[in-house]
């Protein structure tokens, strides 16, 4: 338990995501009682030119304080000297470095990114990361190389004239231990598909209709797993898909075929025959015993059969996502996990590190899970880095969660080609995403003054087929404000 005590909030959200890098899993009050068993008690004291903070850290019976002279009329240069004074005084108390530095957010490449594009050189950048944000040389490097390729694989792509389309299947064969995406076993809405599709469909039409006049540039059906619909139902929607939009203008169309116990030949086939351009076959750990204790019911081997047959198929762009920092992994672990992905040869490779949120079941429910060891390392990052760049693949996105295993981050790598245009759209926010479906979230970018909004469906299948209209009324007011 931490204490957070702060006289001003101003920064209270800052401050305490800091603390969630350099102690991850701990929960926070907000008030101060002396029955509590605080592990580190922090208060934050302003005054008219100064920000004073004090860690006193119960375990070891230390206390840090320390002060910042600040001026509170510009907020973004007080709060990143209050994240350093912190990170410094955490740092002392913990031992620990962390590779990113005081950076927080999911989006670290779109500083580079925004910094390259108003003219700075990349030594002005890297200079740029290193002091307002404490980042690791390696991280800054890794900022810059992709911040470089996402401008190049961007650079046909009209922001203000062209929309993405994310279409959401929130079902799964089963709910994986550490998932908390919008998700519902399939077995429960069999019987109930078509009622999905039915209002599904209705705010695809919709949404056609508003988008009208605009280049549509990717499409992106993921969940869930799509493919944990029957061939049937699958062909269903994606030929709905095909002739409700206009296909013209798509660079990619990618289906998140996930769990490899959900392909089939027919569904594959399926999505060969109506253009389908990138799929994912999702192993996440190439190691049999991770694989039960993590809920996935499907084998190493079914990974392998599903992998050789899509290519036999010809698809010739399939990523396979992976996680390191899965429970009682090791080192070797993932380097036996690389190897099994060496050897069938993809064409991209996500590499994730665990983050445990709150509403996975290994949150959830810890206590079953007490005697799982889960550790990311560094080495383990370099490790899958230097695998795929030794597959001929190179970094182009890059995002980060909360409660990460290690304070790492999520890196996609692809072959020269096979980047997944998409991923780096809903990325770095340049272009409105469109998306239907049950706990799916419509983006809609307002260029001229550099922001977005964004527009929340319900995740409740249930109540987003019986608030379909609702959904539709939703989008239609942002999308009309976003014209005005």
């Amino acid at each position: 338990m931490i204490g957070l005590i702060l006289e001003d909030q101003s920064f209270e959200q800052d401050i305490r995501e800091l603390l969630m890098a350099f102690y991850p899993g701990e929960r926070f009050l907000h008030e101060e009682k002396n029955d509590e068993d605080f592990r580190l008690l922090v208060h934050g004291v302003t005054g008219d030119d100064f920000f004073r903070l004090s860690l006193e850290d119960k375990e070891q019976g230390i206390t840090k304080v320390s002060e910042t002279r600040v001026d509170f009329s510009d907020r973004f240069e007080t709060k990143n000297r209050i994240k350093r004074m912190l990170y410094g005084m955490a740092g002392e108390l913990t031992g620990r470095e962390l590779p990113w530095g005081t950076l927080t957010g999911i989006r670290p490449v779109k500083i580079a990114m925004t910094k390259l594009l108003s003219g700075s050189g990349e030594k002005e950048v890297f200079d740029y990361m290193k002091h307002t944000y404490l980042t690791s040389d390696q991280k800054v490097d890794l900022s810059l190389e992709i911040a470089k390729k996402e401008l190049d694989l961007l650079s046909d792509i009209d922001y203000e004239n062209g929309y993405s389309l994310y279409i959401g299947i929130p079902f799964c064969p089963t709910t994986c231990l550490y998932c908390s995406f919008t998700s519902f076993p399939i077995s429960q809405w069999e019987k109930r598909m078509d009622d999905y599709l039915e209002a599904l469909f209705k705010e695809m039409e919709f949404t056609a209709r508003r988008m009208a006049g605009k280049t549509l540039d990717t499409v992106y059906i993921g969940g869930g797993t799509p493919t944990s619909l029957s061939a049937e139902h699958l062909e269903k929607l994606i030929l709905k898909l095909k002739n409700t939009f206009d296909f013209t203008n798509v660079k990619e169309f990618t289906v998140e075929a996930g769990r490899p116990d959900s392909i089939t030949q027919e569904k594959l086939e399926v999505l060969k025959k109506y253009g389908v351009t990138r799929i994912s076959i999702n192993p996440q750990t190439m190691k049999e015993e991770t694989l039960k204790i993590i809920g996935r019911r499907h084998t190493v081997e079914m990974v392998k059969d599903r992998f050789l047959l899509a290519r036999s198929l010809g698809f010739d762009n399939i990523n396979m996502d992976l996680i390191i920092g899965l429970p009682g992994e090791d080192m070797e672990d993932v380097r036996r996990t690389m190897e099994e992905i060496k050897s069938l040869g993809p064409d991209g490779i996500t590499v994730h590190t665990l983050a445990i949120k709150r509403a996975a079941r290994l949150n959830m429910y810890k206590e079953q899970y007490e005697d799982l060891k889960i550790t990311g390392t560094q080495e383990m990052v370099d490790l899958t880095a230097a695998y795929a760049r030794g597959m001929g693949q190179e970094p182009y996105y890059l995002y980060r969660q909360k409660n990460m295993a290690g304070n790492f981050e999520n890196v996609g790598y692809s072959a020269p080609g096979k980047a997944c245009i998409y991923n780096i759209l809903i990325m770095e926010e340049k272009q409105t995403i469109a998306a239907c479906g049950a706990g799916t979230t419509t983006k809609v970018v307002f260029p001229s003054e550099n922001r977005l909004e964004r527009v929340e469906n319900v995740k409740d299948v249930e109540q987003y087929i019986a608030r379909i209209d609702e959904m539709i009324e939703r989008k239609e007011k942002m999308l009309a404000k976003s014209e005005m």
